[in-house]
């Protein structure tokens, strides 16, 4: 595996630490051995982040994280990935910024969830996320999927999970039983799947501990910025062939 992947991480650290773990384990599943993933990674501070978020400041933040994906194709990244949900917000602006190619998360998961035939699935994620329409939209338009969101009081339970627990690297019990409540009243309502759709909820609650099947965004991901690389390397050994 030689072709490298570029991640734009820190947003937060916890989660770009499993993108890098799990880009790494698939990689050793495939090829043995020694066999690792060549990774560029540059993570930025959270906090900056967040305040451009809290602000509506979108257009700024996507200046920043245009920026170091065209910086991270400059020094040789195949393919760039925004380690984060959330801030796919601004993902056409980064894509259009970069000159390598972005991998989306929504199409990857949307990917996964139509190979295993999910039709409505419950979303949870962050409250830009969840109530912004930039995720739910393009999985519909882009995958056929009609994606659901919980109701309020139990989407400020989900944010605030994240922002005040999870993003800081705290992991309570007493958070995994709310969401597995949370899961439970979206199969009542008719979800067929759950996504795990901020990447640090997997830090949460895992696929055995859902009342729902559970696709957890950020290992999707991480698989499909595999695939990508591992294609343009089969790619590139036919047409030295």
């Amino acid at each position: 595996m030689s072709r490298t992947i570029g991640l734009i991480g820190g947003m937060s650290w916890e989660s770009t630490a499993t993108y890098y773990r799990a880009i790494n384990e698939i990689v050793r599943a495939r090829h043995g051995g020694l066999v690792s993933a060549d990774v560029l990674l540059r993570s930025v501070n959270f906090a900056e982040i967040v305040a451009l978020q809290k602000a509506g400041r979108w257009a700024a933040a996507a200046a920043r994280l245009g920026g170091i994906a065209e910086d991270l194709a400059s020094i040789g990244a195949a393919c760039v990935l925004i380690c984060t949900n959330t801030m796919h917000l601004v993902a056409d602006e980064v894509a259009f910024m970069s000159s390598a190619p972005l991998i989306h998360i929504v199409d990857a998961t949307g990917a996964a969830l139509n190979a295993a035939g999910v039709k409505r699935p419950l979303l949870l994620a962050t409250r830009y996320t969840m109530e912004e329409r930039f995720y739910l939209d393009r999985m519909r338009d882009i995958c056929g999927i009609e994606a659901i969101v919980p109701d309020a009081s139990d989407r400020d339970i989900v944010h605030g999970v994240i922002f005040d627990e999870l993003c800081q690297g705290v992991v309570k019990d007493s958070s995994r039983e709310a969401f597995v409540r949370i899961i439970e009243r979206g199969r009542e309502n008719g979800a067929d799947a759950v996504i795990l759709g901020c990447t640090e909820i997997g830090l949460l609650i895992s696929a055995p501990q859902s009342p729902l099947p559970a696709f957890d965004s950020t290992l999707i991901h991480a698989e499909a910025a595999v695939d990508f690389v591992e294609a343009l390397n089969r790619q590139t050994a036919i047409l030295a062939a």
